[in-house]
C-alpha cells in the first residue's frame, strides 16, 4: 500500500475573525506551544493511554446495563435476558440453525492395526452452507459431554490418535474410560495454510483472524459460528439427558459462551481461559468483540450461566507467542497473544463471579480448581472428572474402547482436507452474506422518507443516530475547554501557518490528562479586520503528516500524492487547516482500534482517518441552529472524499479480489456489522441538502472504476430524486492515487461562494 493511502476536504461553514492576519509566533487568543514531543508522536501515545484507562474504568461502569432480580431463580432469568438477548448478538450469533437430527452424516474413523473405538466422524448441518464437524465416542442419543479443544488441538488429539498430548491430557481417551460418552467439536486452528486466495494472495493469518475480517463487516464472528456449532450438537441431545460443554485454552472461550447463550446447557468447565478480560486488546484479533467489555467480563458471562454449574480450572494452555512468522510471500497478520491466565487475575475474576452464585444461594455450584503449579498444571483435575461422572451417575454406557493412532501421511492428510473444508465453508458462508448486504442495507433505509427534502431531513436523523452509535462509537465525555496553543512554523510571501494543539477529553480516572487534537492552521496574510472566511480541511493519508498536504517540494515524498493542495488553497483566499491524525506508527496506532472496540468506539470517535472520515464524520456533524440548550454549531457544509470513496464493504469483506483489505496488514479497518448498516451510498446521502463530491483517478489502486461508479450512482439518484442533483459530482481523472486539484476546487468556490483567483 502506499504510504498516502487516502486524501480529503472537509468544509467547516465559517472560519472566526482574527481581527488582523496574525503575524507573531502564536496566534491571538492562544497561549504559546511548547510540545518537545512530535505532535503525532504526543497525540497517539494520549489516545492509547486515554483508552487503556476508559478499558480499567468500564469493570464498574458495567453495572449500568443490568438489573439483576436475586428474588428467585425464575426471576433472576427474567432480568438477566435483555443482557443474553445483546451478548448473543454482539457475539454474531445471528443465522438460524438446521433442527435437530436433519442429515447428520457419519464417517466411521479408521487407523493402524486397529479400528477406532465405536466412534464417528459427525457432520451435523448447522446453518445455511456450514456444518460442525465432530468426532463422536457415543451411540448415537444419549447424554455426552461436548468437548472443544483449543484451537491448535484436533478432536484426534484428545484420544491419543494423534501424538503431541500426555496421556493425562487425553480428556476424551480419558472420559472413555470411565464410560462417558463425548463429542467434539473441531474448530478453525491457528495455522495459515488456507488463509488467502488462489491467484490474488496468501497471508500469515491464522484461519481464525481470516475468518474473523470478513464476517465481522457483515455482524458475525469466528467466535459465534462456533458456538453456533457447539448449540447444534446441545439440539441433538435427548430431552432429560446430561448436558455437559467442557472447553479448554480457546475452546474455554466458546464454552463458557455457548453455555451463556443457551440455558439447556447444566454444566460449563472452562479450563485456561477464564480470566479478567481488560487485557484482550493484546490478544489475537479474533477475539475482538464490538462493545464487549463494556457490559461483559469473564464474570458478567458467568453470571448469565448461574445458578447452573460453572467449574473453572486453572491450568497451562498452549502458548501463542503471535501469528504465523510473515516472509515475503505471507503476510499482513494482526499481532497477538496468548499466555495461560496468571492465577491473581483467575481468583480475582473468581471473585466477581462468586458473587453472583452466593446471591442466589448457589454458591456450591460454581468452583475454582487449581489444577498444579501454575508451569506445569493441566486441565482435567480429579474434582472436575468426579463432577463429570456424578452427572452420568446410573446412566453411563459400557464403552468397548480400542484406541489407536493415526500415523503416517495418510492421518495427517485426513486432518488437513478437514481443516481446509472448515475454513472453506465459513467462508463461503460470509461471501453469501457479502452478496446479499445491499438488500440487507435497503431494507433498514425503506423508511427514509424521500417524498420532500424537509421530510428526509428529519427522517435522516435516526439513521444518523444509529450510524454514530453502533458503527462510529460515541465518547461518554463533555468536551473540555480547549487550552489552544500555538507556534508559528510557516512564513511565506502569501501566508503565514501555525502549529495548533487543542484540549480535547479525557477520562475519569486520577490523573488522566487530555485527549489532543492539532494540526497546522494556514491563515491568507492578505485578511482583512474582523473578516471571515470559509475554512478547508485537508486531510493527509496513512502515517501521514498535515506538512505532506502543504509542501511545495516536488523532490518531497509527499508532494506526489497531494501536490501541496493545503498551500494551492490558502493561496486561492481560503484558510485552510490540516490535521494530525492518530494513523501513523503502524501498530502504535492500530491498538488504539483494539482497545476502543471492546468499548463500542473506533478511530472515528471523533479523531479522523483520511478520506475516510469525509465519509463519517461531516455527515455525523451537520450544521445545528441554536437552542434554549445549546450555542448553533457550525458543522460541516460540505464533504469531499478523494482517492477512498468506493464499494466500500466489498473491500473490506470480499475473499475473492485483490483490492480487499482481508488479505492486507491493516487489521483495524474492519468495522462491526457496517455492512448491515451503511455503505458509502447510504453515508454520503446523511450528507444532505449539503454538497458531496467525489475525487477519482483511472489508475487509483484502491478499487476499480466500476465499484467507484456503482457506489456513486446511488449517491448521484438520492441528490437528484430530492431535486439538488447540481450539489454532487464525481470528478475522473487520468492519474494515479492522487490529489488531481481541478474539479474539486472549482466545486469547492462555486459551494463556498468564494471566488477564483
Amino acid at each position: 500500500m502506499r504510504a498516502a493511502v487516502i486524501a480529503l476536504l472537509t468544509l467547516i461553514l465559517t472560519a472566526p475573525a482574527f481581527g488582523q492576519a496574525p503575524t507573531q509566533d502564536h496566534l491571538p487568543g492562544t497561549a504559546p506551544l511548547d510540545l518537545p514531543t512530535p505532535l503525532d508522536v504526543a497525540m497517539v501515545r494520549g489516545i492509547n493511554r486515554f483508552a487503556e484507562e476508559e478499558i480499567a474504568l468500564s469493570r464498574e461502569r458495567r453495572r449500568r446495563h443490568w438489573q439483576p432480580d436475586f428474588s428467585g431463580a425464575a426471576a433472576y432469568e427474567r432480568s438477566i435476558a435483555p443482557n443474553r438477548e445483546r451478548f448473543t448478538n454482539l457475539i454474531g450469533v445471528s443465522d438460524s440453525r438446521r433442527p435437530a437430527g436433519r442429515k447428520a452424516t457419519y464417517e466411521a474413523l479408521q487407523g493402524g492395526a486397529n479400528d477406532f473405538p465405536p466412534a464417528h466422524l459427525e457432520s451435523l448441518p448447522t446453518f445455511e452452507g456450514v456444518n460442525a464437524d465432530y468426532q463422536l465416542v457415543v451411540p448415537r442419543g444419549g447424554g455426552e459431554v461436548i468437548v472443544i479443544p483449543d484451537a491448535d488441538w484436533a478432536p484426534e488429539h484428545l484420544t491419543g490418535a494423534i501424538p503431541g498430548l500426555r496421556p493425562e491430557e487425553q480428556v476424551v481417551r480419558r472420559l472413555a474410560a470411565m464410560d462417558i460418552a463425548t463429542r467434539t467439536l473441531r474448530i478453525a486452528n491457528r495455522s495459515s495454510e488456507f488463509s488467502g486466495w488462489p491467484g490474488i494472495r496468501f497471508t500469515n493469518q491464522s484461519h481464525r483472524e481470516y475468518l474473523y475480517r470478513p464476517a465481522f463487516e457483515l455482524g458475525r464472528h469466528i467466535i459465534g459460528y462456533e458456538v453456533q456449532k457447539i448449540l447444534r450438537a446441545v439440539d441433538e441431545i435427548e430431552p432429560g439427558q446430561p448436558v455437559i460443554v467442557w472447553g479448554i485454552g480457546e475452546g474455554g472461550l466458546l464454552a463458557m459462551y455457548a453455555a451463556a447463550i443457551d440455558p439447556r446447557i447444566e454444566m460449563c468447565i472452562v479450563s485456561g481461559y477464564f480470566q479478567e478480560r481488560e487485557g484482550v486488546w493484546q490478544e489475537p484479533i479474533d477475539r475482538n468483540v464490538w462493545r464487549l467489555l463494556d457490559e461483559f467480563g469473564d464474570a458478567e458471562i458467568a453470571s448469565l450461566i448461574a445458578p447452573r454449574r460453572l467449574i473453572i480450572e486453572d491450568c497451562v494452555i498452549p502458548t501463542v507467542e503471535g501469528p504465523p512468522k510473515a516472509t515475503r510471500e505471507r503476510a499482513g497478520a494482526a499481532p497477538g497473544m496468548i499466555v495461560t491466565p496468571l492465577r491473581e487475575s483467575v481468583e480475582r475474576e473468581y471473585q466477581r463471579a462468586r458473587q453472583t452464585y452466593e446471591r442466589l444461594g448457589a454458591a456450591d455450584r460454581i468452583h475454582l480448581e487449581y489444577s498444579g503449579s501454575w508451569k506445569d498444571g493441566r486441565c482435567g483435575t480429579s474434582y472436575t472428572m468426579e463432577a463429570i461422572g456424578a452427572m452420568f451417575l446410573d446412566r453411563r454406557r459400557k464403552l468397548e474402547v480400542k484406541f489407536s493412532r493415526l500415523d503416517g501421511d495418510a492421518g495427517q492428510v485426513a486432518l488437513y482436507e478437514r481443516q481446509r473444508e472448515l475454513v472453506e465453508e465459513f467462508r463461503r458462508h460470509t461471501q453469501r452474506l457479502l452478496h446479499a448486504s445491499a438488500k440487507e442495507r435497503d431494507k433498514l433505509w425503506a423508511k427514509a422518507d424521500r417524498t420532500s427534502l424537509a421530510a428526509w431531513e428529519k427522517s435522516a436523523e435516526a439513521y444518523r443516530e444509529k450510524v454514530y452509535d453502533d458503527l462510529v462509537g460515541r465518547i461518554p465525555h463533555a468536551l473540555i475547554s480547549p487550552n489552544a496553543r500555538s507556534r508559528k512554523v510557516i512564513d511565506e510571501p502569501t501566508h503565514v501557518g501555525y502549529e495548533v494543539v487543542l484540549d480535547v477529553f479525557k477520562s475519569e480516572a486520577p490523573g488522566s490528562e487530555p485527549v489532543i487534537a492539532g494540526g497546522i492552521l494556514l491563515v491568507p496574510k492578505e485578511l482583512k479586520p474582523d473578516e471571515k472566511r470559509p475554512c478547508v480541511v485537508c486531510q493527509h493519508g496513512l502515517e501521514g503528516t498535515p506538512m505532506d498536504t502543504i509542501t511545495t517540494d516536488p523532490k518531497s515524498p509527499g508532494y506526489g500524492p497531494y501536490k501541496g493542495f493545503s498551500t494551492q488553497l490558502v493561496q486561492r483566499g481560503f484558510i485552510v487547516y490540516a490535521p494530525q491524525n492518530p494513523y501513523r506508527g503502524k501498530d502504535e496506532f492500530r491498538v488504539i482500534q483494539r482497545k476502543s472496540n471492546p468499548l463500542g468506539r473506533s478511530l472515528f470517535y471523533g479523531l479522523s482517518y483520511g478520506g475516510k472520515t469525509a465519509m463519517r464524520v461531516p455527515p455525523l456533524l451537520p450544521p445545528r441552529p441554536a437552542t434554549a440548550d445549546r450555542p448553533a454549531i457550525p458543522g460541516y457544509c460540505l464533504s469531499i472524499c478523494s482517492a477512498d470513496f468506493n464499494e466500500w464493504i466489498l473491500k473490506n469483506a470480499s475473499t475473492e479480489d485483490r483490492y480487499s483489505y482481508v488479505f492486507t496488514h491493516e487489521y483495524e479497518i474492519f468495522e462491526w456489522n457496517m455492512g448491515h448498516i451503511a455503505n458509502y451510498a447510504e453515508l454520503a446521502s446523511l450528507m444532505t441538502p449539503r454538497p458531496f463530491m467525489v475525487e477519482r483517478g483511472h489508475d487509483d489502486g484502491v478499487a476499480p472504476d466500476e465499484w467507484v461508479a456503482w457506489e456513486f450512482a446511488k449517491v448521484k439518484r438520492h441528490y437528484d430524486k430530492l431535486g439538488i442533483g447540481d450539489r454532487t459530482e464525481m470528478e475522473v481523472f487520468n492519474g494515479p492515487h492522487t490529489i488531481n486539484g481541478k474539479g474539486t476546487f472549482d466545486f469547492l468556490h462555486r459551494h463556498l461562494n468564494w471566488p477564483k483567483p
